[in-house]
């Protein structure tokens, strides 16, 4: 299946790696080095796929990193572009990226950046990656904890989507990345909506149209609003949140996943549609139930909500000192720009608090 893109296009399947190596024989004289971009889970669980798939990129140069969004720093980039420069690689060089959200933005980020832009290919091995991170071109890393602070807006030259990887990831991994299919779903497809609550996530089939709708909403709407001045800025549903509780979590060194705190921003936005934004209890508790049925939802320590607050006072999304949210109409209709008071904000989380269970 070929979603087309902003001058790009998307391909998804079983045999994508076979005509992405054929890519590379047409191109061989244009290319003068190849590097593989991935971090220790990729490296181990996907290349072997990959190198067996693809015989031209035998011989291409890899650079390792260390998982996490911990890694997802300037420094990190600093250390790739010199091994890259210590490598003798040109404008004519090329980077595969071959890993989950981290190495997508880093990847492209890295490509982007380096001799002022070399091209560069996303294979995203996680389910969150694929729906999300790979697609719509942002790239960026963290700033002192804070998410993807640095960075621009550029697209790859070609997204690869391989459901096969999929097979490799833990099962939280891959419950953490259904948070952006759900996302999807709320913001802008109450029918999408029904069919993942009633979805069996063993069959085959159905990941077949869940991965082919959720990349079709967010490229849709990034078609529409690449720069995010408008529409796109539905896509930050549950993130205001989810971006605060992670990069606590990241401060505090716990373990929580990106889809996890997304996950709990989703209902906390949620609960701020409500009180703000005349969203229906009915459709409230379907979402509470819906994601407390599939992620490891964590009450949040409200002795932490100033310092919560302060991460999201300093989001990017925010004009001036306002903490701008998208929050929900109904079900498969979100609002952009929409200002909550501080006072709001903590008495939604002191509410999830008491209503999860």
């Amino acid at each position: 299946m070929e979603i087309q893109s902003d001058k790009y296009s998307i391909y998804i399947g079983s045999e994508v790696l076979q005509e992405f190596n054929h890519i590379l024989e047409d191109f061989q004289g244009q290319y003068s080095k190849v590097f593989i971009f991935c971090d220790e889970n990729s490296s181990q669980h996907c290349l072997p796929y990959l190198i067996e798939q693809v015989p031209m990129l035998i011989g291409a140069e890899l650079i390792e990193i260390e998982s996490g969004e911990q890694n997802k720093t300037l420094s990190i980039c600093n250390d790739v572009w010199k091994t890259m420069s210590e490598s003798n690689a040109d404008r004519n060089a090329v980077i595969v990226n071959l890993g989950g959200g981290v190495i997508c933005d880093m990847g492209g980020m890295i490509a982007s950046l380096y001799k002022r832009g070399i091209r560069f290919f996303h294979i995203p091995t996680t389910l969150l990656s694929q729906v999300d991170a790979s697609v719509g071109g942002k790239l960026a890393v963290d700033l002192d904890g804070h998410k993807n602070q640095i960075g621009l807006f550029r697209n790859p030259d070609l997204v690869l989507i391989v459901p096969e990887f999929l097979k490799t990831l833990p099962q939280r991994h891959w419950i953490s990345g259904l948070a952006e299919v759900y996302k999807h779903a709320l913001i802008s497809d109450a029918e999408y909506w029904s069919f993942l609550v009633g979805m069996d996530l063993k069959n085959e089939e159905y990941l077949s149209s869940l991965l082919h709708k959720s990349i079709s909403i967010k490229n849709n709407i990034v078609l529409q609003d690449w720069e995010e001045k408008g529409l796109r800025k539905t896509l930050n549903f549950g993130h205001t949140i989810g971006h605060a509780i992670e990069s606590q979590a990241l401060e505090k060194g716990r373990d929580l996943l990106h889809g996890e705190a997304v996950a709990i921003g989703m209902i906390v936005e949620t609960i701020l549609s409500q009180m703000s934004n005349g969203f229906a209890e009915e459709e409230f508790q379907t979402i509470k139930s819906t994601l407390e049925g599939v992620f490891p939802l964590q009450a949040i320590d409200e002795a932490e909500l100033p310092d919560l607050i302060e991460w999201m006072r300093n989001d990017k999304k925010n004009d001036d000192s306002q903490i701008n949210f998208t929050l929900l109409k109904k079900i498969g209709e979100a609002e952009f720009n929409k200002i909550c008071s501080v006072e709001q904000i903590e008495e939604a989380i002191r509410t999830y608090n008491t209503c999860i269970n």
